[in-house]
């Protein structure tokens, strides 16, 4: 009798994801800190990695007069895979990118096409994915978590929650980007989110 498992039969656990506490959380934390609010705002949002949201470029989201488009533009530099493409903003985005022109503004952060969208705190270098991802654990032990996520991490919640929403699978695999829908069957298995409803109440 073979026992072993093959690599396509080994089961799948869910990808862990933030419950939607901790979203609101971590946005509330950081609402003071309009750059890195917008980081993960912009990753809960679009399910954007972690090197397209640090490459994105001012022209890739704004306009010359500084209006945000309806959609970021992903240049195939910056793309998983070379695969460029657009991306939609949700509408709550769109008044979060209004207020970060400002800001760059205020800061004398460069506003051309081709500057980078988010900067360090010197204001002219374009901010490092070590460094967003240093910040993200230093956001996360100042909200409370009890769990700390990788910056992955909000685009598995992102992935997750467009499929809970819609329950529509290749919707859900247009939305993340992957090539195969097999890829995204993986957000299909319950969330965190759900288990710990269910689990709360139980009777101990």
């Amino acid at each position: 009798m073979n026992c072993r498992w093959e690599k396509s039969e080994m089961p799948h656990l869910s990808p862990q994801t933030m419950t939607q506490a901790e979203q609101r959380a971590l946005l509330r934390a950081t609402r003071r800190n309009v750059r890195d609010h917008l980081i993960y705002s912009l990753a809960l949002g679009t399910g954007l990695r972690l090197a397209e949201i640090v490459g994105l470029n001012v022209g890739d989201v704004h306009t010359p007069d500084g209006r945000p488009g309806n959609r970021v533009r992903l240049r195939p530099e910056i793309a998983k895979g070379g695969r460029a493409g657009d991306v939609f903003l949700p509408d709550a985005l769109l008044a979060k990118f209004r207020r970060f022109w400002r800001h760059k503004g205020t800061k004398r952060e460069g506003l051309r096409p081709e500057d980078p969208v988010f900067c360090s705190q010197g204001g002219r270098r374009r901010i490092s994915p070590r460094r967003v991802q240093f910040a993200f654990r230093t956001w996360q032990v100042k909200a409370g978590f009890d769990r700390l996520y990788p910056f992955h991490g909000l685009r598995h919640t992102a992935v997750t929650e467009v499929y809970r929403r819609s329950r529509d699978l290749f919707l859900a695999q247009r939305f993340a980007r992957h090539v195969s829908p097999l890829t995204t069957t993986i957000y299909t298995h319950p969330s965190d989110q759900e288990l710990w409803q269910r689990v709360r109440g139980l009777t101990c």
